[in-house]
């Protein structure tokens, strides 16, 4: 009987030696396509090196789990310069075919991509990708359970969006959600939350306005679940690569894979997650312009493409900030402009907790007395003493901000501990998640401030420290 060592070993050994007998052929006659691939990244990069078969063993199987006999992949003979995703997901470990799909050991380019997925995240498909046993689903930690947290987070259901349309024009009697662009049952609901979602679909009996709010602003580029508008400052990718992957305006790849066009628009900047991510990245679906109630439309900005006239690419930051962060009509605080919006809106806020909300007023938790407390009261702030806090685990991935055990944070009202902003020399700090940027964050407690404690719009702010184009 062959033991497992033993079926592992020969699997190994029959592995090696097809990529070896691959990569020794007389490569004769017209250059291969993988050839011309490799040629063209030294040639760019001036990185000295072999033209040759390039092989991964990956350490995990298809089933997301540690094993020995991983079958060999051979992705990056063409996609040599492609940047590694994470330092989470390195490809040594990962191998590209457990995520992305595809024929790991063909060197032609239909029979590899035979069915790519060219965006795991995408939520049609996340629970088989991203999903799987052992990385960011069917967690008994739900902190973790990353997928059935974003398919039921607002930006993924629009819940509130669809009954506040539906009322408005008289196709429910209440406010209450009872559709989502995803529906689904949520097996351990909160008192504030919603148990269950009916999948949305067009009636077409419906109110007229409802159908062309349906048409209009839930299909063509507007959520997480619809490809993008394909046209400059629209451009993202879908799924949970539509925050974490970013994209210029332009929509133009800038990374070293020999194999992606840098004139093609439609491509990430670089193949690799973040959660550094910028207010531009957040721009490229909100603050894009108005939508009428009264028509169902959507009016882009005048002052941004492609109604507008592009942002010189030689404007320094503040000022392409100051145009490009909020509308012209728009008021907002120091605060508004100089952060971004991952500082403040915490990771259960965007990316959902794995129930389904009613609304965002209901869902979000972070306001300005969360910083700056009120006249009477400080921020509420508590030491992180747990090395298992999830906290910790956020400041590592960002990379930006440093967090350890002893460190005292700010807390939210629903108990979320915000890691970036930090009890410093009895100051307390704001880390900007993009850049690591210190600032110090000034309180409300002994100030001339007369806002109350109910008082939490940003309206209310706006009123004494109002910034405008």
């Amino acid at each position: 009987m062959i033991t497992t060592t033993k079926r592992a070993l020969i699997f190994s050994l029959a592995s090696a030696l097809l990529v070896l007998a691959v990569s020794t052929l007389p490569w004769r006659g017209p250059e291969n396509e993988w050839q011309a691939y490799q040629r063209d990244y030294f040639a760019d990069t001036g990185v000295t090196g072999q033209i040759a078969v390039r092989q991964v063993t990956p350490r995990l199987g298809p089933d997301g789990r540690p094993t020995d006999d991983a079958p060999p992949e051979l992705c990056l003979t063409c996609h040599l310069g492609l940047e590694e995703i994470s330092a989470s997901h390195p490809v040594e470990t990962f191998g590209c075919t457990i995520c992305h799909g595809g024929v790991g050991l063909a060197l032609d380019a239909d029979r590899a991509h035979d069915g790519l997925l060219p965006n795991p995240s995408d939520l049609s498909v996340a629970t088989q990708t991203c999903g799987q046993a052992g990385c960011h689903g069917d967690q008994t930690d739900p902190a973790r359970d990353h997928v059935a947290q974003v398919t039921r987070s607002l930006q993924a259901t629009y819940a509130g969006g669809i009954a506040l349309i539906r009322y408005t024009f008289g196709a429910q009697k209440d406010l209450d959600p009872r559709f989502g662009v995803l529906g689904g049952v949520d097996p351990d609901p909160l008192p504030q939350t919603v148990p269950s979602l009916t999948t949305y679909h067009v009636d077409p009996n419906a109110p007229p306005a409802e159908v062309q709010f349906a048409q209009n602003c839930l299909t063509g580029g507007c959520h997480v679940t619809e490809p993008p508008t394909d046209v400059p400052y629209r451009y993202r990718s879908t799924g949970c690569a539509a925050c974490h992957v970013l994209y210029n305006d332009e929509g133009l790849y800038a990374g070293t894979d020999p194999t992606l066009p840098r004139d093609e628009p439609g491509h990430p900047a670089r193949h690799r997650f973040t959660t550094a991510i910028p207010f531009s990245q957040c721009n490229h679906c909100h603050n894009r312009g108005n939508y009428s109630l009264r028509t169902m439309t959507f009016t882009p900005r005048p002052d941004l493409p492609p109604a507008g006239d592009p942002i010189p690419p030689t404007m320094p930051e503040e000022g392409r900030r100051l145009l490009e962060y909020y509308q012209p009509i728009g008021q907002f605080t120091l605060c508004e402009w100089e952060l971004d919006c991952v500082d403040c809106h915490t990771q259960t806020e965007a990316m959902g907790d794995g129930h389904f909300w009613p609304d965002q007023k209901t869902m979000q938790s972070v306001q300005c007395r969360t910083c700056h407390g009120t006249l009477t009261e400080p921020p509420v702030t508590v030491e992180i003493t747990d090395p298992d806090d999830p906290a910790l685990r956020l400041a590592r991935l960002n990379g930006n901000y440093e967090l350890n055990v002893g460190d005292v944070v700010v807390l939210t009202g629903r108990g979320e501990k915000l890691g970036s902003v930090q009890l410093r020399d009895g100051q307390l700090v704001q880390f900007r998640k993009v850049d690591g940027r210190q600032y110090v964050v000034p309180l409300v407690t002994g100030s001339d401030c007369r806002q109350q404690p109910d008082q939490q719009e940003s309206r209310y702010c706006h009123q004494c420290h109002a910034y405008q184009r």
